[in-house]
């Protein structure tokens, strides 16, 4: 397969992809008071050297009270922009282009990491600003039965927000990200928003699907006029979220976020109430395409793909078909941090080569060829 999609490129505004591989955003819990640490350089530095052709940093809160655990990465304050740019040096030292996913974590913050079992936080006395540290959202529904409610946001904190997300889309493009994603998906604050499960608001921004989309659209000029007319915007959407939120509602404000100056939707699912599978399904392999399909159909949108895209010939498949114009991986590139490189192998891409980094290609290139028929370990039947 000399020519492979995965391996042709693709270009968005001013950014030339060196291929179609996306890094997914992974939150690491690593954080140190909203600074990144070493985990986080390696983390996603190996992903660059890997030969994706676009890194993506984790969800970074906006703002301080935006922070789901302890652990999350912040650009509240111009102090995170200094250590933020170092990771954005090494990822495009390696080659790929370097992006941030920007988010608020509304009713979500102030809890435990996926590894500490989830739910809301008891108070500690180590944590100095528990109280502005503050669980708020477009109204106040709970995240679960029996835990406290959020507080529901008033019109000052709906200004602070939009203000935010700009100040932070600012300190983005001063640290060199060559891409902004605005997570809206996954029940995170710009989802709760949308979502009528969760926005019961009597006023302009809740009721009307025109006005539960109506932060999300604000924040989407707010970060256009402080991000660079030349670089790309992307935004996460949870297509179906089994709680009211319908793909037609995708499509409809996937047309909006076009007119506002948004290049790529990445077309997730769920994360408000739980699955938006079936009840005792389980996901398949490639189980959200078909979001990524839909939204580019009825829109002339470019779209990632997620969620259990695995395989070499299933990416470029999917590429094929037209479901997607990217692949976004995640926990697989976590199993196998190399899988670009292994794909352009896998599918006989001429020059493959060429889009390793240099230290790379010598040592790959002068084994195979001193070793005739060799195989790479992941190749074995």
């Amino acid at each position: 397969m000399p020519n492979a999609m995965l391996f042709s490129g693709f270009r968005l505004r001013d950014l030339q992809l060196k291929n179609r591989i996306v890094a997914s955003p992974m939150w690491q819990y690593a954080a140190n008071k909203g600074y990144p640490t070493d985990w986080h350089l390696m983390h996603l530095g190996r992903f660059a050297d890997g030969g994706c052709g676009l890194v993506f940093q984790e969800g970074t809160s906006v703002e301080r009270r935006g922070c789901g655990t302890t652990g999350d990465l912040g650009l509240w304050d111009d102090c995170f922009v200094e250590p933020l740019a170092r990771i954005v040096a090494l990822i495009k030292a390696n080659g790929a282009a370097a992006g941030i996913q920007l988010l608020h974590c509304g009713r979500k913050a102030r809890t435990r990491a996926p590894t500490q079992g989830r739910g809301y936080l008891a108070r500690t006395p180590d944590i100095e600003d528990w109280d502005e540290w503050e669980p708020i959202s477009a109204s106040a529904v709970a995240l679960k039965e029996g835990m406290p409610a959020p507080r529901a946001m008033t019109p000052g904190d709906i200004r602070a927000v939009v203000d935010a997300y700009a100040a932070a889309a600012s300190r983005a493009r001063r640290a060199g990200y060559d891409v902004i994603e605005l997570h809206a998906a996954h029940g995170y604050l710009l989802h709760q928003f949308l979502s009528p499960a969760t926005n019961r608001r009597g006023d302009a921004y809740g009721g009307s699907l025109a006005n539960r989309m109506r932060l999300v659209i604000e924040i989407v000029d707010a970060v256009r006029a402080n991000w660079d007319d030349a670089k790309p915007l992307f935004v996460r959407v949870s297509c179906v979220d089994g709680a009211g939120w319908s793909v037609d509602d995708t499509v409809v404000l996937s047309r909006q976020l076009s007119l506002h100056g948004v290049d790529v939707i990445d077309c997730s699912s769920g994360g408000l109430v739980g699955s938006p599978l079936p009840s005792h399904a389980a996901p398949d392999y490639g189980y959200q395409v078909q979001y990524a399909e839909h939204v580019k159909a009825h829109t002339g949108m470019p779209t990632a793909a997620v969620g259990l895209i695995v395989h070499a010939r299933q990416a470029e498949a999917i590429l094929a078909a037209g479901q997607a114009d990217l692949i976004l991986l995640g926990r697989e590139l976590i199993h196998n941090p190399n899988w670009a490189i292994d794909t352009a192998l896998k599918l006989g891409v001429d020059g493959a080569a060429a889009n390793w980094p240099p230290h790379i290609r010598y040592w790959l290139e002068r084994r195979a060829s001193a070793t005739p028929g060799f195989m790479p370990s992941t190749f074995a039947p």
